[in-house]
């Protein structure tokens, strides 16, 4: 147990900024997963075809009355469902680098090279953990993603200008109504809403891995394990200190040596005294 909770203290201390490693996941958050989110490019899936197409065929067989609700929804929602792919990478990315992190604080932890069992006990503990810390932010982060595409923020768009002329004329057909400017507009009210969710997302995804990855490895990286090593019997828990045989062959050589060098220096002593 004292050798684990070195290893523990070891691990919190590259998490912390004692030693290095830790300053890869400010990394994730500051430049990996923002870069992600601009790659998606909202604007190009915001294109005069594309805003066309889905403005047209969301109303089915009856179009709209006053504006097309469901066109909005449709093209926020097409946007906004694309985050939930670098929030899982940030996820996963997150995820391997406390994984790196539990192979450094093993290597730098002295006390469990002498014992090679416990040494991947402790790894396989620290990865297991890892990895139910890993599901249980990817369900929370996702959640984040899919709780703004399932419900907007009405005030957004109480807010937009209203304008009495919308464009389209009711008498043509529905996929001739809208005039270029109408759909243009369109286009540039949901990229605006989208960028407004993404910036919220970009801060709050990082706070939600943090939360379920980072502060519970701080926490209980190996609970579990100390909850099963006292469920142990003491012959299983034995097993655990069983040291590496080459460094038990070597203690074993330096203890006859050690053997040799102090019965030669009690001979030695001995005639020393007969003189």
């Amino acid at each position: 147990m004292e050798i684990c909770r070195m290893f523990d203290g070891i691990y919190k201390e590259h998490l912390d900024g004692v030693r290095p490693g830790g300053e890869k996941i400010y990394h994730v958050f500051d430049n990996q997963f923002p870069v992600a989110i601009k790659r998606l490019q909202f604007d190009k899936q915001l294109s005069m075809e594309n805003v066309r197409k889905l403005i047209t065929e969301a109303d089915g067989y009856q179009p709209h009355l006053i504006a097309p609700e469901q066109g909005y929804r449709r093209l926020i929602e097409s946007c906004l469902v694309s985050i939930r792919g670098p929030a899982e990478a940030a996820v996963d990315t997150v995820h391997g680098i406390l994984k790196e992190l539990v192979h450094k604080a093993i290597n730098e932890t002295h006390e469990l090279k002498q014992f090679p069992t416990l040494r991947v006990e402790v790894g396989n503990a620290a990865f297991e953990s890892l990895e139910r810390m890993r599901d249980e932010s990817k369900k929370n982060t996702l959640k984040l993603v899919d709780m703004e595409t399932s419900y907007l923020t009405v005030d957004f768009f109480r807010k937009l200008p209203q304008d009495v002329e919308k464009g389209g004329n009711p008498s043509h057909s529905i996929f001739d109504r809208y005039n270029d400017s109408y759909l243009r507009r369109i286009g540039t009210t949901v990229l605006a809403y989208v960028n407004m969710v993404s910036s919220t997302l970009r801060n709050s995804i990082p706070k939600s891995i943090v939360y379920c990855q980072v502060r519970e490895a701080k926490r209980s990286l190996l609970d579990h394990f100390f909850t099963e090593l006292g469920a142990r019997e003491i012959r299983q828990l034995s097993k655990l200190l069983d040291e590496d045989p080459a460094v038990m062959e070597r203690r074993t050589n330096l203890a006859k040596r050690l053997e040799l060098y102090r019965s030669a220096q009690a001979e030695i002593d001995a005639v020393a005294w007969s003189k």
